[in-house]
């Protein structure tokens, strides 16, 4: 028996006091790391937002086996989505529809009211949110529907080349009509508010929040909106992977052409993989936007698709508590490596013989060889009952409810 457990059938006790560990450690994290500054709340702020994306890769890659490497194309949906919506952005959208069809940006004015051409739309991130996970999930019906008939590399060249194109359309959107503001990226993206309460701070208040008569730093107030966001994500991919979909899309993985011939649809199957785990993108991404307040086509490009698959890779396919361990050590790890390397190498040799940036890309290709030839299924994989079920048999104890032929 693991240490830490969270399979509530056959280990209950175990698993509830694992998760009882689990969220005292988390909630009182920010107050003892804050100490130490708080960049390291920061961090962890980062850290669970590659969460939320990789548990949505996760959908496609682990449980639907489908090979994904566009994945951050969603993320970049969700952001500049809350960045036009939420930023004086609409303002400029609208003056380059004025020059060139004066017609439509009037009827908008009319519609939208005549502030907007001065301030933009500011719109509320939580109605957003939905608005960027429709549209994530959209874009993800549209990337999966011609890649239906793909699989392995093939699959994995297609998507990758969708990246791509949205990264690119995000860096030229900017003329005849400016969506994105092309390279410069969009700023001054309105911070979240929770009831009124803006998580940001509020001006003169040195980006501290108070909520009654309590004060907590900004990065740490983020910190516990985005944790209460991963566990929710973390539920809904449970019961999605518990689920007859859940199952499905397993069947899918496993062998394609037996789950056809048992009678399961897999081209809509497939479909609601690409979007359910393209809308987790799309929320992470309006979630970044509000937190950094400024997106641009840099932050979304090909390295940070591999990045999510990695974690996804790294932790274990498939496997939830896997998933968010390597997201959690992929995503803290360069930035740990920023504050920590190159002061002990300047400490241990007198200065800097190998820059953070450049040690961090080789421990992330160090890590991957290692996970591959000492643990191939990931540093916590999916225990064996999880991971698929059993095979037909006419014994009458059967676990996961697999009907004997």
């Amino acid at each position: 028996m693991s240490l830490m457990s969270f399979d509530f059938k056959r280990h209950p006790r175990q698993a509830g006091i694992s998760l009882a560990v689990l969220a005292a450690l988390l909630l009182v994290f920010p107050f003892i790391a804050q100490d130490y500054g708080n960049s390291w709340v920061r961090i962890a702020d980062m850290a669970l937002l590659y969460i939320m994306l990789a548990l949505g890769l996760n959908i496609v890659v682990g449980f639907a086996g489908l090979l994904d490497l566009g994945y951050i194309a969603f993320y970049a949906v969700g952001a500049y989505l809350a960045g036009l919506l939420a930023s004086p952005q609409f303002a400029a959208l609208l003056e380059s529809v004025v020059n060139e069809y004066p017609a439509l940006a009037q009827s908008l004015i009319a519609i939208l009211g005549p502030e907007i051409q001065q301030n933009g739309i500011h719109l509320s991130v939580w109605f957003i949110v939905p608005l960027a996970a429709a549209l994530a999930a959209f874009f993800g019906a549209l990337l999966g529907a011609p890649t239906l008939k793909l699989r392995g590399d093939y699959l994995a060249i297609v998507t990758l080349g969708f990246g791509e194109i949205i990264r690119i359309f995000m860096l030229n959107l900017n003329a005849p009509i400016n969506f994105t503001n092309g390279s410069q990226g969009i700023n001054m993206i309105d911070p979240i508010r929770v009831f009124g309460v803006n998580l940001a701070g509020e001006a003169g208040s040195r980006a501290t929040v108070f909520i009654g008569g309590y004060g907590m730093p900004s990065v740490n107030a983020y910190y516990f909106l985005f944790l209460a966001l991963c566990v929710a994500v973390v539920f809904i991919t449970s019961r999605l992977q518990h689920s007859r979909l859940g199952r499905a899309w397993v069947a899918i993985r496993e062998d394609e052409i037996a789950a056809k011939a048992m009678g399961i649809n897999t081209r809509n199957v497939k479909l609601l993989a690409f979007s359910m785990g393209a809308s987790f993108g799309g929320v992470a991404g309006a979630m970044f936007a509000s937190f950094q307040g400024f997106v641009s086509p840099e932050s979304f490009s090909l390295t940070e698709s591999i990045v999510v698959l990695a974690m996804v890779v790294l932790g274990g396919i498939g496997h939830i508590p896997g998933v968010i361990l390597g997201g959690a050590l992929l995503a803290a790890l360069p930035e740990v490596l920023r504050h920590v390397v190159e002061p002990l190498q300047e400490k241990l040799f007198g200065h800097v013989l190998i820059e953070a940036e450049v040690l961090r890309q080789l421990l992330y290709g160090l890590a991957l060889v290692l996970t591959m030839l000492l643990r191939p299924a990931g540093l916590w994989p999916a225990p064996k009952h999880e991971d698929r079920p059993d095979g037909d048999s006419d014994s009458k104890n059967q676990s996961t409810g697999v009907m004997a032929a």
